[in-house]
C-alpha cells in the first residue's frame, strides 16, 4: 500500500471520525438537555439512542481499519494480531445490523399503510449482515495467508539450517 493511499485513507478516517463524534455529541446534548420536545410523530428518544449506538459501531470499525492500515505499512498485517481487529470489525458490522433492525422495528408501526417500507428496511438489514459475511470470508483468506506465511518461515528456517 503506497504512502499516498495510506495518507488519503487516514485523512478520510479522521474527517469521518471527527464528524461522527460531533454528531454523537449533539445528539447526546439533545437527549440530556431535553431542548427538542417530542411531538409524538416519531419516538425521538429511542431513535437518538439507537443513532448514537449505530454511530459507535461505525467508529469502532474505523479505529480497527486505522490499526490494520498501520499494520500494513509496517508489514505485520499477516500475523495473528490482525485477527483481533478483523473480528472487531465483524462484530461492529453485526451490531450495526442489529441497530438497523431496531430502527426498522421502531419505524414499522408508522408504516401500516405502506408495509413495503418495512420490508425494504429489513432487506437493508440483511444486506448489512451480508457485508459482515464478506468480511468473514476475507478473514478466512487472512487466516490462510498467515498460515502460509508461518509455513514459509519454517521452511526458510529449515533451508537455512541445511545451508
Amino acid at each position: 500500500m503506497g504512502k499516498l493511499t495510506v495518507r488519503a485513507l487516514r485523512a478520510v478516517l479522521v474527517v469521518v471520525l471527527t464528524g461522527t463524534v460531533f454528531v454523537q455529541a449533539l445528539m447526546l446534548w439533545a437527549l440530556i438537555s431535553g431542548n427538542d420536545p417530542e411531538d409524538g410523530s416519531l419516538p425521538l428518544t429511542p431513535l437518538r439512542v439507537i443513532t448514537i449506538l449505530g454511530i459507535g459501531t461505525a467508529q469502532v470499525a474505523m479505529v480497527c481499519v486505522w490499526r490494520l492500515v498501520t499494520m500494513v505499512r509496517r508489514g505485520t498485517v499477516f500475523s495473528h494480531a490482525a485477527f483481533r481487529y478483523v473480528n472487531a470489525i465483524i462484530g461492529a458490522i453485526v451490531a450495526a445490523a442489529l441497530v438497523w433492525f431496531a430502527v426498522t422495528a421502531l419505524n414499522a408501526p408508522g408504516q401500516r399503510d405502506d408495509p413495503g417500507v418495512t420490508v425494504i428496511m429489513g432487506g437493508v438489514g440483511l444486506a448489512i449482515l451480508g457485508v459482515a459475511l464478506i468480511v468473514l470470508v476475507l478473514r478466512m483468506l487472512l487466516a490462510q495467508a498467515v498460515a502460509r506465511d508461518v509455513e514459509a518461515a519454517e521452511m526458510q528456517a529449515e533451508l537455512d539450517e541445511v545451508i
